[in-house]
């Protein structure tokens, strides 16, 4: 599909991330109040003062759970509508005034998080931190091959791009420590992944097809990840508290509709999978990734560039395995891909690979090192996907780490 020409000028530039293929949804605050928006080039649309289309009740609310929940027949007469105002300068006039500059405007979370699962679905992920802990030969889990591997984590975590981290303390214990401690995490990680979002529910199982039809649309999403309280909890149930801390989003909800010029498949399979995980067609998507890290007051290094169809699973296996027990899926649940890695270096999409464990520290042209983050840090994740004379963007999906809370006076020595 070639570039969809718009009468915003701005939005026909082959490098402009929000092109009228795109038009992806958001929540913006221009100091008016929070409103739900379009961006198309370099400007939001005030969805709500249009003629759209559909029930104004839908756009009351400062998030997209109600269009999400009101199905895939609107998702597709909103989209067509938003086209139709945006491409045809009939529409000019009555459209325009609803404009609002995207540098005037703060972002919000786009929707309310129901409820949050990631996944641990890059190959080369797993089996560098496999190698890390165990050795190459033993590096994939026995059920690795064969079943999404998943935990569920804290939706009332999940924050919006912008948004300040604090770094946490936890309970820690090193390998040479008898007893465990109470501190501050020094080996805090962070995580490129690709987020999926369910927009309609589910009650019982549903199919791969199925599944895919489910997701509304993706976010860029950073896992951050305290790998020192990790170390210490993960053993028998997984991680805890080691991932409670934040986790980022991008801003603007790129449809699946958008991204369907950008369908790729799945990889060969070392295992056969069972039937169920079977794939209609393809359900990954060729989108580039890159990791950039500036230091406080410094200039920002790209640390690492990978590309979201290096998973071994899509968001459609994930979300079909989820409901095999039952598990009733809802509107605004967010799916984490889990870390995109790829077989190179230089495309680890953690700091923990980056730096082998911090063994090998990553030198920046500062001369710093980083083995694990430092406060100060600002770690931006972007994403972009390039067809025929156009890019489709995420927006920036940024998190500053910024030092612990002080102590409480209840946590004694």
């Amino acid at each position: 599909m070639p570039l969809l020409k718009s009468w915003v000028e701005s939005a026909n530039a082959p490098d402009c991330e929000f092109p009228l293929n795109n038009l992806p949804y958001g929540v913006f605050d221009d100091g008016k109040g929070a409103r739900m928006g379009v961006a198309i080039g370099d400007q939001v649309l005030d969805v709500a003062q249009v003629d759209h289309g559909q029930d104004a009740a839908l756009f009351t609310a400062p998030e997209w759970n109600g269009v999400m929940a009101a199905g895939p027949q609107v998702w597709d007469a909103l989209r067509a509508r938003l086209t139709e105002l945006l491409s045809e300068d009939a529409y000019r006039t009555a459209v325009a005034p609803h404009l609002v500059p995207m540098a005037d405007v703060q972002m919000r979370m786009p929707f309310r998080v129901s409820e949050y699962t990631d996944f641990y679905a890059s190959r080369d992920h797993a089996f560098n931190v496999g190698s890390m802990f165990r050795d190459p030969e033993n590096a994939l889990p026995p059920n690795w091959l064969s079943i999404p591997i998943g935990y569920n984590g804290r939706a009332s975590s999940v924050v919006v791009s912008g948004t300040d981290v604090c770094r946490p303390w936890g309970q820690l214990k090193a390998p040479d420590e008898a007893l465990p401690r109470f501190g501050i995490s020094a080996r805090f990680d962070l995580e490129l992944e690709f987020g999926a979002i369910v927009g309609q529910p589910s009650d019982g199982m549903v199919s791969v097809a199925e599944a895919d039809e489910m997701i509304f649309g993706y976010v860029l999403l950073n896992d951050w990840s305290a790998r020192d309280i990790q170390a210490w909890e993960y053993q028998p149930l997984g991680p805890f508290q080691s991932k409670a801390t934040a986790t980022t989003i991008s801003p603007w909800i790129v449809t699946r509709a958008a991204l369907q010029p950008f369908r790729t498949s799945t990889p060969e399979r070392d295992r056969p999978l069972l039937p169920y995980l079977t794939e209609p067609g393809p359900m990954l998507y060729d989108i580039d990734l890159e990791i950039g890290l500036a230091p406080a007051g410094k200039d920002e290094t790209i640390i690492a560039r990978t590309n979201y169809a290096r998973m071994y699973y899509s968001a459609a296996q994930q979300l079909c395995h989820h409901t095999l027990s039952g598990c009733p899926m809802r509107v605004g649940d967010l799916l984490g891909s889990g870390t995109i890695s790829g077989p190179s270096a230089d495309s680890r999409g953690s700091l923990l690979e980056l730096s082998w464990g911090g063994k090998e520290p990553l030198t920046l042209p500062t001369g710093e090192q980083r083995s694990f983050l430092q406060d100060g840090d600002r770690l931006t994740l972007r994403g972009r996907a390039q067809g025929d004379g156009y890019t489709i963007g995420f927006g920036e999906c940024t998190g500053t780490i910024v030092p612990a809370a002080p102590r409480p006076a209840w946590a004694t020595e």
